[in-house]
């Protein structure tokens, strides 16, 4: 009996187990539940994953010019705080005290906080916001899309200075590197070279006076670039007539060398020739006695080989033809100006790519002498893509390697980022360069950026259907999303501005 009673009390004991867990799990009210969840994980934040306690206070300032409207943003920022699990509080009564706390006094005149972990504080500015502001001769570059601060930069900080500027038309590649030039212009005493085939520079290195020249390169111009000058501090450590000899061969290269190049005995007459027309004015080095591309025909033609009388021939046209614009001795002033804009587009097709060779091997001439005198110089190359093919291709990787020796800070201005990895040469363009300026994109451009630089997605936001100077700026390892927009109604802009419609209104 007793064994039986003693039964019967087990039974009742374990039922009365089960209806109060049945109790706690139905009766108790959920929200009461899922805030003892919240407050377990709080702890275990604070115990074990090194987190801290803030107190903060969120402030969402509504101004509207009428009340209605105001009233109207203040429901619809409700909404979309209602929509993640948020209320908002108006602040009646406490308006004074809220526009107060929400200016940059340091200073909180209302008394609701709410207690944050620091991983919960960060998602607030400026935690998760990455700024670039540099001292010294830093340039604007725009807006922090994020904080609304300034990017102010230095390019000459970077280990290795050279630039890109990518975008599709429209988008304000030309506007900001221009933007850029005028900054360099007016915060440093750095030299400016601006090559423009499609002469869109002309009308801002004319507003700086006296320190700007155009420089017009054309079959009937009367501006005239010597290919066959050197400057005889071309280099510390190699042998200037050598370093020219290779200019000269990529000179004829272009003109005569074909698909198969120059053969080994071309090659030998040219480097001959080459060394023998510079004798004269290695002994007295005079303006006077600088050779130019007739002295280099003559002598080919008194070379006993046969191959020297087709170099010959193939030059005629350049020397004594109707190509004849740079047969001449350089007329331009370079060393007096501050700002120098080769115009290009009025060459012809048989010119365009001898005379951007021509061009390349004048600024290397000039970077080389402007280093002598501890000073910078800018290079920007617009429509860069033209110049990364053939000999100009190798000519302007070994200006990316090399300029930043010399003193030299190269920009090249493309639409598509595809041209710069045309080959593994070419790619070494795009690898050399720690400034990029990226504007918007193309989607096939925004995948190989994302995956050369490491650009997320949400960063690749930026440059993905964004408007006019709208994009990401690549300074070193730093990713900034920048908003750049200037104000229309000024002089400088209608100088900086190639929209069509505008230049037309401002020529008006």
């Amino acid at each position: 009996m007793r064994g039986n009673s003693h039964a019967r009390c087990g039974v009742g004991e374990n039922s009365e187990i089960t209806s109060k867990n049945y109790l706690s799990l139905y009766i108790i009210p959920t929200d009461l539940a899922t805030y003892g969840e919240e407050a377990k994980n709080l702890l275990q934040d604070l115990q074990s994953r090194n987190e801290r306690m803030f107190l903060v206070t969120v402030l969402v300032e509504n101004i509207a010019a009428k009340r209605q409207k105001l009233f109207n943003d203040i429901f619809a920022a409700s909404g979309v705080a209602q929509k993640y699990n948020c209320a908002l509080k108006r602040l009646d009564y406490q308006q004074e005290q809220g526009l107060m706390s929400s200016l940059a006094l340091g200073t909180n005149q209302i008394e609701i906080e709410r207690g944050l972990t620091t991983s919960s504080t960060a998602i607030f500015v400026p935690f998760t916001t990455c700024e670039l502001f540099q001292e010294g001769e830093a340039l604007y570059y725009g807006l922090n899309a994020l904080s609304n601060n300034l990017i102010m930069a230095n390019r000459k900080t970077l280990k290795n200075p050279n630039g890109l500027f990518l975008g599709t038309p429209g988008s304000g590649k030309s506007f900001s590197a221009k933007r850029e030039i005028v900054n360099v212009f007016l915060l440093t005493e750095d030299d400016i070279i601006i090559a423009d085939p499609e002469n869109e520079y002309g009308p801002l290195v004319q507003q700086f006076g006296s320190q700007g020249q155009v420089i017009d390169i054309s079959p009937t111009s009367t501006n005239y670039i010597n290919p066959m000058d050197i400057n005889l501090d071309y280099s510390d450590d190699e042998n200037p007539i050598t370093l020219k000899s290779d200019f000269i061969l990529s000179l004829c290269d272009l003109i005569i060398g074909g698909k198969e190049g120059l053969s080994p005995i071309e090659r030998t007459i040219i480097d001959r020739c080459t060394r023998l027309v510079y004798r004269e004015y290695l002994q007295d080095p005079c303006p006077e006695n600088m050779p130019i591309l007739g002295d280099l025909y003559e002598l080919l033609l008194k070379q006993s080989e046969p191959e020297a009388q087709n170099i010959a021939t193939a030059l005629e046209i350049y020397v004594n033809g109707s190509l004849n614009v740079f047969n001449h001795r350089s007329n331009i002033q370079m060393d007096q100006h501050r700002v120098l804009c080769f115009q290009l587009k009025s060459l012809g097709k048989a010119l365009k790519e001898i005379g951007l060779l021509i061009m390349q091997d004048a600024v290397w001439n000039r970077v080389t002498a402007n280093r002598s005198k501890h000073k910078t110089t800018w290079f920007y190359i617009d429509e860069f893509h033209l110049l990364l093919k053939g000999q100009t291709g190798s000519f302007s990787v070994e200006i990316w390697k090399r300029f930043r020796k010399w003193g030299g800070i190269p920009s090249g201005l493309t639409q598509n980022v595809k041209d710069l990895l045309a080959s593994r040469e070419i790619e070494n363009i795009f690898e050399n360069s720690d400034f990029i300026y990226m504007l918007n994109q193309a989607q096939g451009d925004r995948q190989i950026l994302a995956k050369q630089l490491g650009i997320s997605p949400h960063q690749l936001s930026y440059v993905t259907h964004s408007g006019p100077g709208e994009g990401l700026l690549f300074f070193g390892n730093v990713i900034i999303p920048f908003v750049d927009h200037f104000p229309k109604d000024t002089l400088l802009y209608s100088v900086l501005t190639t929209r069509p419609d505008e230049v037309a209104g401002t020529k008006a």
